[in-house]
């Protein structure tokens, strides 16, 4: 070996030792959890069931701070330009790290190399529903139909301009070859309400929201956004095996930081991350939500971060969804 080889070889092996003496120690100090949203939501509850579980692991303070605004651009962006010592995380989803790179133009990080991947956390399906009194449509081929009949004239709501609701109703007529008026509310309440109220026709929200409603006769249920029926929901086809092959509008959950952390540390986190989303109560917590935790490598997030943006892109296209 010559001289210049062995120099490498060494200079190599003494950053791979840093990095191991670096992640032994981690965390010396308390952790913090930025969520990009009022409390209350999908979003803050379960950045809280994790930190719990995170704080019991590394015997450390971790805390979740709330920082809205700008459709959770505010937060990426405060968690983009921190310092990489791990010690701040983002909790993120579909919205605010695939979809808002999209609709905002002026964002200041790039949505992919801008981040470190810690951890893919959860999947939560959307259900399309109707109004059970006003909407003849028993299935998702005749919502189809009757849409084609009458382009424009069927009105879907949703919780704002490019939240998960609208993404997945857009998404819908995408993917259908179909045209519909969307109402953008500020929340999913009130256009749940309108819903019922028979003022819109249909949606896209969450089950824990549809599925009571539609036992009680007041919604119909046609059908749910993932790619596989939800063991909680058997009885509820998904839009893909409806008719239309690959069609998939999750709301999904994953955890970043700024770009850079040592990989010694991302991966104590993720392993970290991983036990938390593996306990019962996590689990059970998730399940009310009507989602299911997912256990994967870090590296699994930061690939499918570049193709969902990648995915999404000719969806926001095509529906013209811009936000300054």
């Amino acid at each position: 070996m010559t001289i210049g080889r062995r120099a490498f070889v060494g200079a190599a092996a003494s950053v791979a030792i840093v990095s191991r003496a670096r992640a032994q120690d981690f965390p010396s100090k308390p952790l913090r959890i930025l969520v990009p949203f009022t409390p209350g939501g999908t979003t803050d509850i379960l950045a809280r069931e994790i930190a719990a579980k995170l704080q019991a692991t590394f015997k450390q303070s971790v805390i979740v701070e709330n920082k809205p605004g700008a459709g959770g651009t505010l937060g990426c962006e405060i968690v983009a330009r921190a310092e990489p010592d791990g010690y701040l995380m983002l909790m993120g989803h579909i919205g605010t790290l695939a979809i808002n790179p999209l609709v905002y133009p002026n964002h200041s990080y790039d949505p992919v190399k801008g981040w470190t991947a810690l951890s893919y956390c959860a999947n939560v399906p959307n259900v399309l529903a109707v109004n059970a009194a006003n909407v003849p449509a028993m299935s998702v081929q005749e919502l189809v139909a009757l849409a084609k009949l009458k382009p424009g004239a069927l009105a879907y709501g949703t919780g704002g301009t490019a939240t998960a609701s609208h993404l997945a109703s857009a998404y819908f007529a995408y993917a259908t070859g179909t045209e519909f008026l969307h109402v953008p509310y500020k929340g999913t309440a009130p256009f749940v309400a309108d819903l019922l109220g028979g003022q819109l026709q249909m949606g896209f929200t969450g089950a824990p929201v549809v599925m009571p409603l539609a036992k009680q006769g007041r919604l119909r249920a046609l059908g749910i956004s993932s790619a596989r029926r939800s063991a909680a929901f058997p009885e509820l086809p998904t839009i893909a095996e409806s008719g239309y092959p690959g069609f998939e509008a999750d709301q999904w959950y994953g955890i970043t930081g700024p770009a850079g952390i040592d990989p010694a540390i991302a991966k104590k986190l993720n392993d970290a991350i991983n036990q938390a989303l593996g306990s019962a109560d996590v689990r059970a917590r998730l399940e009310k939500e009507g989602g299911e935790p997912v256990i994967l490598p870090r590296e699994a997030l930061e690939k499918y971060l570049a193709a969902e943006i990648d995915r999404w892109r000719p969806v926001v296209k095509a529906a013209n969804i811009r936000l300054e």
